[in-house]
């Protein structure tokens, strides 16, 4: 364990707790989403400042929780492709499992008009390849969906706030791992933070704490990093992303 997830551990014990039983009014299935990069030698301060206004999220008896992610996208990266040229209207297909809970989902995320729109049904386990009832329940929301297929995991550890007078969701991303066909791409340093609103409101206190600390709302994708990262060249093209890439390296490799 790093010294910085140490310090990060000893944080989160101070917090008061949140249940996942207690989560529905921060659930936010439709809402907007705001998102941050830094180094995780950061994330130990800015919990020690929020630790007054926001919960943390307990689950099993863990404050810091492993999420598992099997991303779905056509042959020619479609949903991928749409990202890249800043479609206004956009889907993502995937499963995820929440693991110290032992739950899995299969989810499709609409981007539409600024808000990000969940829909996702339980399911048993994780598939390669998708089942005529997962089918069904992709069609519901993104008739063209022929020839889904799976492209990358997905793995990190999750940290999630939730706000004491505010319909808001704070979570912060560490770890990250993404996995292909034996290839693996990891960010051990970067945290990728998530404000999640009912509607955008800058004076959160994590909003605000960004903007003291100069960091700004960046806009990315963790399965489009993925993507870049295991496909490079070979099948997807990238330039909108490099810059914002060589950042989130440049974040990461910071000592």
């Amino acid at each position: 364990m790093t010294k910085s997830m140490e310090k990060i551990r000893q944080i989160l014990s101070l917090f008061s707790v949140i249940k996942l039983d207690e989560m529905d009014d921060a659930r936010l299935m439709d809402r907007v989403d705001t998102k941050f990069a830094f180094h995780i030698n950061e994330l130990p301060e800015i919990l020690s400042i929020l630790r007054d206004n926001y919960k943390v999220l307990e689950v099993n008896g863990k404050r810091i929780s492993l999420y598992e992610s099997l991303y779905f996208d056509k042959d020619a990266f479609d949903f991928y492709n749409d990202h890249h040229n800043n479609k206004k209207h956009r889907f993502k297909v995937r499963f995820r499992k929440y693991v110290d809970s032992d739950l899995y989902f299969l989810e499709v995320k609409e981007k539409y008009k600024g808000r990000m729109i969940k829909k996702r049904i339980p399911v048993r386990k994780f598939e390669h390849e998708l089942s005529e009832t997962s089918k069904d329940f992709i069609q519901k929301y993104l008739p063209d969906n022929d020839n889904l297929e799976a492209k990358l995991w997905n793995k990190y550890n999750r940290i999630t706030l939730v706000s004491n007078d505010k319909k808001e969701r704070l979570t912060f991303d560490v770890d990250l791992e993404f996995e292909w066909e034996g290839e693996n791409k990891d960010f051990p340093s970067l945290v990728i933070s998530e404000l999640k609103q009912e509607k955008r409101d800058r004076t959160s206190p994590f909003y605000k704490l960004m903007r003291s600390k100069g960091i700004r709302p960046y806009r990315i994708s963790k399965y489009c990093i993925g993507a870049v990262e295991l496909y490079n060249t070979k099948k997807i093209k990238y330039n909108r992303f490099k810059k914002k890439l060589l950042k989130l390296k440049y974040i990461n490799d910071v000592t």
